[in-house]
């Protein structure tokens, strides 16, 4: 038998390099299939369009209303999800863990992190407008009291009428001192977050009695009552701003480029996408609730070649026109419902204004019609005001868990396969 002798290291060479550019392809091709496909990407952004675009059907609530904003963030909450979805499909998180998506996704979650402050803060300014509310229902209770059908009812004696202008003096003072202070005229701190337990939630440098605040059957809203009112504050320091906030989480969206958006199987635009997202929800957020200084210089502006840059331009357009209008340039918050509160007192206060008793019949009939208005607005109210305190905690939470999960994702490696 020939003998068999050990190949050259000139024969060795070429199969040494063949192994070498085998093993190339094979990672080069890895490389490709972990890149995952556009279509996801695509079908996000036009999930993401049609819910904003939703928000301005003929069909929707009234803009700035309690049920809108209520949807608005059931939109935010859909969008969050399809985006966390998005970002542990099939090839996403090995693709989001290299350049230039894994600096994309930290700035996206840095922004929302400063979205955390804007929750609380607008937690507390809901707990505002109940406070506003119980001094609504007080003058409602007074003059419906005995009317649950105004066409019967008894004529409304002096008691009554001082007592129910009473409640809405109080009230004018609340609003007013709020929006002397910017938006968010509460001045202490009360330091509670969604994301602290109850126990930790008490106030510090106050009593056990901070949260029962002076009715307005009991001292006026001047002097001491007036501070114990306003020491309900923000959870939030006394040098955060709203405004600046919003112009945080918006300020320099990074735009992705042509080439990032084809490497990155267009999830460069998803996270764009979901960025700008969240500027016009917290946009909305601060214009409707009082919020410690609301501002909303923050500009937006998005390229036109988005699916949903036309809904997200027309809903921050049409927030940022209802705030310049006259009867609202000096308004704690364009939620629809402050307003109400505005105009209704305002009415009763005028018609029972150097009122004569017996009140003349007319007069009498123009006051238990306010009063009924005033029921259904403190109704409204109730409705409105919980079901809108859950979903913004509810965006905290997402936001934080969904910010772990992803990044927590994304620190551990991801070979190819």
């Amino acid at each position: 038998m020939p003998a068999t002798d050990s190949p050259s290291p000139a024969a060795a060479a070429p199969l040494a390099s063949i192994g070498r550019s085998i093993h190339s392809l094979r990672r080069d091709h890895n490389q490709i299939h972990s890149i995952p496909t556009p279509h996801a990407a695509d079908a996000f952004q036009r999930r993401a369009a049609d819910l904003l675009a939703d928000l301005l059907a003929d069909g929707a609530p009234d803009l700035l209303s309690l049920p809108w904003t209520t949807r608005l963030l059931d939109a935010f909450l859909l969008c969050l999800e399809e985006f966390r979805a998005l970002l542990f499909g099939p090839g996403a998180a090995a693709a989001a863990a290299r350049p230039p998506l894994d600096r994309l996704v930290a700035d996206f979650f840095d922004r929302a992190v400063k979205a955390l402050d804007l929750c609380n803060a607008v937690r507390d300014g809901l707990d505002l407008v109940r406070q506003w509310r119980k001094h609504l229902a007080i003058a409602a209770a007074v003059l419906a009291a005995a009317a649950p059908d105004p066409a019967t009812a008894p004529p409304l004696g002096e008691a009554q009428i001082r007592r129910a202008r009473k409640a809405l003096t109080d009230l004018t003072i609340l609003m007013l001192d709020d929006r002397d202070g910017g938006g968010g005229g509460v001045v202490g701190q009360r330091n509670r977050s969604f994301g602290r337990a109850a126990k930790d939630a008490r106030p510090q440098g106050h009593g056990q009695g901070h949260h029962r605040r002076s009715s307005s059957g009991g001292s006026s809203c001047s002097g001491s009552g007036s501070a114990h009112l306003r020491s309900l504050s923000w959870s939030v320091s006394r040098a955060w701003s709203a405004g600046r906030q919003l112009q945080a989480i918006g300020g320099g969206l990074p735009v992705p480029r042509p080439h990032d958006i084809t490497a990155t199987g267009g999830l460069a635009s998803a996270v764009y996408t979901m960025g700008a997202v969240l500027f016009v929800v917290a946009f909305a957020l601060v214009a409707a609730i009082p919020c410690q200084d609301r501002g909303l210089q923050a500009h937006f502006s998005v390229p036109r070649n988005f699916p949903w840059s036309s809904a997200a331009t027309a809903l921050y357009d049409r927030i940022l026109e209802e705030s310049k209008k006259k009867d609202r340039k000096n308004s704690c918050g364009l939620l629809k419902e402050i307003h109400h509160i505005e105009l209704c007192s305002r009415h009763l206060m005028d018609i029972t204004d150097t009122a004569e008793f017996p009140l003349p019949e007319d007069k009498d009939a123009d006051v238990q019609e306010a009063a009924q208005e005033l029921v259904q607005l403190c109704k409204s109210l109730k409705d409105g005001l919980d079901p809108l305190e859950r979903q913004v905690r509810e965006m905290f939470h997402r936001i934080v868990r969904t910010r772990t999960e992803i990044l927590d994702c994304l620190s551990k490696p991801h070979g190819t396969e």
